[in-house]
């Protein structure tokens, strides 16, 4: 009976061995087209409209602040800042987060972190469904619109077409960081600082004025706050924690 058992046993572990060996690689996205979408419905997300205050006013100290900002900032074409800030432009397809590599201080690989991927690309989605009542209702002229300049990379037709006022990548930035750095809080300050500078590269690159950035951060915020309520979300949170521990411990 014991050698029956142990056979069995044996069995069970090889079939589940085979399992493991056999198991198809995670399925991704490619880019926007193919994007997943958010965790909250548009019922369900806050609405940036709602609670973030206008753009400056034309004319206001705030507004000629940000321009001067961009006008300086341009010096910066050709330094090591500037070629950071065009890389930081990637937002859309899973290994976008690869930007926090070293203030995680491990390789972001989607193939071994597919639920935390997952959960981080899902963000865009729900963010777009937060800012864009904001973006179109104010629809801020980006920087290189209203005072043609050199900026980081060719901005498409499309962004040209886009409002300014909040700015998405910095919200994406500051949320991919603050859940970040709850998942890994021994890396907090260097997470944080890194998703700060995300949402600059914004002003470097000459897309956004600075509060366009600092909006985004709110919005950012808000969106995670709304996500740690939602029972999906916190389903794939814990999932999430388990690979980043996994990926970290070289497991």
């Amino acid at each position: 009976m014991r050698k029956s058992a142990q056979a069995v046993a044996a069995v069970a572990i090889l079939i589940s061995l085979s399992a493991c060996a056999t198991a198809p690689a995670p399925v991704f996205w490619e880019g926007f087209r193919d994007h997943p979408h958010g965790y909250l419905t548009k019922g369900d997300a806050p609405d940036a409209s709602a609670f973030l205050p206008p753009p400056p006013e034309a004319g206001s100290l705030r507004q000629q602040a940000d321009v001067e900002t961009y006008r300086t900032t341009r010096a910066l074409e050709g330094s090591d800042r500037w070629r950071q800030a065009a890389s930081d432009n990637e937002i859309e397809t899973p290994s976008a987060p690869r930007v926090f590599d070293e203030a995680l201080g491990v390789a972001f690989d989607p193939a071994r972190m597919p639920t935390l991927t997952l959960l981080l690309g899902k963000m865009l989605g729900d963010l777009e469904t937060i800012q864009t009542p904001a973006k179109q209702g104010y629809f801020r002229p980006r920087p290189f619109v209203a005072e043609p300049a050199a900026t980081c990379f060719p901005p498409e037709p499309w962004l040209g077409r886009s409002g300014s006022y909040p700015s998405g990548h910095a919200a994406m930035g500051w949320a991919w960081a603050l859940i970040l750095s709850e998942l890994a809080p021994d890396r907090a300050d260097a997470i944080l600082a890194r998703g700060l500078a995300y949402g600059e590269s914004r002003i470097i690159c000459g897309v956004h004025y600075a509060s366009d950035v600092e909006a985004g951060r709110l919005v950012g915020a808000a969106m995670v706050a709304r996500l740690k309520a939602d029972p999906t979300f916190q389903r794939d949170f814990i999932e999430a924690r388990k690979e980043l521990a996994s990926a970290r411990a070289g497991d």
